[in-house]
């Protein structure tokens, strides 16, 4: 499946590419007849193809007839060492942090965390992701490996370290911002970590923390990570503690603003939309996890009409970043639009705006990636087009959102080099790592002391058999 071909071969080049889809997925739409050029990691020019043909006549152009050359997509919020426990969450009632995350990532040791974060980067990879929003491990280990993770599978990385002080399960003490300003210089001139800060809850720190934590950020155009108004019991904790809901107390104490990243925010009143709308804060819309194990879809219909910063995140869900953009919309119409009679719900361009270029700006590297354009990272998919689900097109980016999925994407590029073909990694084994992944994770979720209120399915459908048995009897 990720055999060498002489398209193949050419892509993985080192030198410059003049690169001729079918069409050129812009900002304002797809560009038929257009070209693009890639030179150390940056695309340098972008236009009709015949005009950059003419203007690189020592390149030979490569072309790429039935695909669609368009932006990677960008997870705003993902727990790349969450990965050994990814069905675990599987019906389970919501705020599942504390009973099944925690111990988690506490069983996990240098190897098994840097391996965990390699397979959710394969996954991400394998699903047209370019960059990853990491919120921070509470494992016991430097966040280095999951930087030398992301870093050696070739995907792009805002690392987050976690800087709870009042939260028993993650480091605490004088040393937290000591360590966020060593965090934030850290990986300064890396091309493809990029760090952040990260919270768990706004609970889990004290208010000089928080406000802090987001000054540290704002001065080093980085971002902080909070979960925010995501579960009605933390919004009721936070109403007893505070007389405020969680998003209101950030802003009282004037944490919020264009550097942090709110997770989630799926249950806000109209004067929350306006605290994001006013202070410019950022939102990561995370569509599949509030159908797996949240209490409530975020308003992102309502956000995008108010100008509110937001990109999509799977939270570690599933991989596959058509899916993500389809369930974005999916859930807004299910949540808003059905009762309301929107049959539009945002159009197929908002859900792929924001699984691009606006999750890049809202995770902070607008100005790095996001966009196919000019002095950008060259962080781009081949999309073939040819198949039957987009070959027939009128309208592509609802045929996107609709019917896309990771099966039709050739190969992912990532700071100009090619990093995955026909759905496995360049330069480096896949299958050896889901193997030892296996193995690791097997003995990792055995020794941590997961607490699950659900059981697996096939324990419960043998429940269900067994009182079915015994009410014939």
């Amino acid at each position: 499946m990720n055999q060498h071909t002489p398209l193949r071969d050419l892509l993985d080049s080192p030198g410059p590419l003049l690169l001729l889809p079918d069409a050129v997925l812009l900002p304002e739409g797809p560009a038929t007849g257009h070209a693009v050029v890639v030179t150390g990691g940056v695309f340098t020019a972008v236009g009709p193809a015949g005009e950059l043909i003419g203007r690189h006549p020592d390149t030979a152009p490569v072309r790429l007839p039935g695909h669609l050359l368009m932006p990677g997509f960008v997870d705003a919020h993902h727990h790349l060492t969450q990965s050994f426990g990814a069905a675990l969450a599987f019906g389970e009632p919501s705020e599942i942090f504390r009973r099944v995350w925690v111990p988690l990532e506490g069983a996990l040791d240098e190897e098994s965390a840097y391996v965990a974060a390699k397979l959710a980067a394969l996954e991400a990879l394998r699903g047209g992701f370019t960059t990853v929003t990491d919120a921070g491990t509470r494992a016991n280990v430097d966040v280095d490996v999951i930087a030398a993770a992301t870093r050696d599978a070739g995907l792009r990385c805002v690392l987050g370290l976690v800087c709870n002080d009042q939260d028993g399960a993650a480091p605490t003490g004088p040393g937290v911002l000591e360590r966020a300003e060593k965090h934030l210089v850290r990986y300064e001139g890396d091309p493809l970590v990029h760090p952040s800060l990260a919270v768990s809850i706004p609970e889990a720190a004290t208010e000089e923390t928080l406000r802090r934590t987001a000054a540290l950020a704002a001065a080093a155009g980085a971002v902080v990570q909070i979960h925010v108004n995501e579960h009605l019991a933390a919004v009721e904790r936070s109403l007893l503690t505070h007389g405020l809901r969680p998003l209101e107390h950030l802003h009282a104490i004037g944490a919020l603003g264009p550097q942090l990243l709110a997770a989630h925010a799926t249950l806000l009143t109209p004067r929350e939309l306006t605290l994001l709308a006013t202070t410019g804060t950022a939102v990561s819309y995370n569509p599949v996890a509030s159908a797996w194990k949240g209490n409530a879809v975020a308003p992102a219909t309502a956000m995008a009409e108010r100008g509110i910063r937001f990109g999509l995140g799977t939270d570690g869900t599933r991989g596959d970043g058509f899916r993500l953009a389809e369930a974005a919309e999916f859930a807004q119409r299910i949540a808003y639009g059905l009762a309301g009679g929107d049959s539009s719900c945002g159009a197929g361009w908002t859900w792929l705006e924001h699984a691009t270029r606006g999750g890049a700006d809202a995770v902070g590297l607008g100005a790095r990636t996001g966009t196919i354009a000019p002095g950008l990272a060259a962080d781009f998919l081949l999309v073939d087009v040819a198949t039957p689900e987009l070959a027939l097109s009128h309208d592509l980016p609802w045929e996107l959102v609709r019917r896309g999925n990771r099966d039709q994407i050739t190969a992912v590029f990532v700071a100009g080099r090619l990093r995955m073909w026909c759905g496995g990694p360049v330069g480096w084994d896949g299958s050896a790592l889901v193997r030892r992944a296996a193995a690791l994770a097997e003995a990792t979720v055995s020794r941590a002391a997961i607490t699950r209120a659900h059981p697996t399915s096939t324990r419960a459908r043998a429940a269900v058999a067994g009182r079915e048995r015994s009410t014939a009897r």
